[in-house]
């Protein structure tokens, strides 16, 4: 059994609202620059260009990458053989975000009541999901959300029989209506299976992998190259002003679903798609 202090994961989740809110990572920087290459747009160049310049001024000047710094999500898988002492550990994750963007200076989104608004002052409380994993260490993973790209997600029941077809038409539909709205380029996350919620859950979580990595399952890698192809074929472009670089991933899940159903979910997330990993 290994003992850690909770102390240590709200100092851990503190760096991390702040890193991730200024600081892209390798992956999406990677992406971004390949991009400034692959563009055919004049247009759409001088604009992933900018984004650039803006990436390369929030690094030098500690200033945020984007001026909604989200709403803060965080994933936390568990080994079962770590004991958390000193504290809530709930807690301590919200006093983390609490001093993350307090201490940040970081713009507050977060209202204590979906209806009557009034802020909290500090961002929190965040979203938090926990994982039971084996071992004695734990992942920290880190995402603020913007809400320009989080209402652009789209939940879809379809019916069995619409299969792979109509889960591509699903992704397609999604990413069409979102248009310039999510900030393209962007990068698409894509749950499929499971339930209402787990289809959500895993589209949320496939945008924190990295954009150059594909699925292990070959089909899904397939379906994860042919999807990213034809949303760079819609023409939205580099902040919806035109363009082949509407979309920088198309990131999926999957899980076993029931025999009635084929739920699936798309969650997009702007080109700076942040986030930060650590592991305890």
């Amino acid at each position: 059994m290994r003992t850690i202090n909770v102390a240590e994961i709200t100092r851990n989740i503190k760096e991390m609202c702040i890193e991730a809110n200024h600081c892209l990572t390798p992956d999406m920087d990677e992406a971004l620059k390949k991009a400034v290459n692959t563009e055919k747009s004049t247009l759409g160049k001088k604009i992933l260009s900018q984004l650039q310049d803006n990436l390369k001024i929030a690094v030098e000047d500690t200033i945020p990458i984007c001026q909604d710094t989200g709403m803060t999500v965080i994933f936390m898988e568990i080994g079962q053989d770590v004991h958390f002492e000193g504290g809530s550990l709930s807690d301590a994750i919200n006093e983390g975000v609490r001093q993350g963007y307090t201490e940040g200076y970081l713009r507050k989104s977060v209202v204590k009541d979906p209806l009557i608004r009034e802020n909290t002052n500090d961002n929190t409380p965040a979203v938090v999901h926990y994982e039971i994993t084996q071992g004695d260490k734990v992942k920290i993973t880190v995402a603020p959300k913007g809400f320009g790209s989080e209402n652009m997600s789209r939940v879809f029941m379809l019916k069995p029989a619409d299969g792979i077809e109509g889960v591509k038409d699903a992704v397609i539909t999604a990413v069409k209506d979102a248009g310039p709205n999510a900030c393209p380029p962007m990068v698409v996350g894509v749950g499929i299976g499971g339930t209402f919620e787990k289809c959500a859950l895993m589209a949320k979580k496939a945008l924190t992998r990295p954009v150059n990595e594909h699925s292990p399952i070959p089909y899904v890698k397939e379906m994860e190259e042919e999807l990213l192809n034809k949303i760079n074929r819609l023409g939205i472009g580099p902040g919806g002003l035109g363009g082949v670089t509407t979309a920088l991933a198309v990131n999926i899940n999957t899980y076993p679903t029931h025999i009635a159903g084929l739920p699936v979910a798309i969650n997009i997330c702007c080109h700076v798609n942040r986030h930060a990993v650590r592991y305890l």
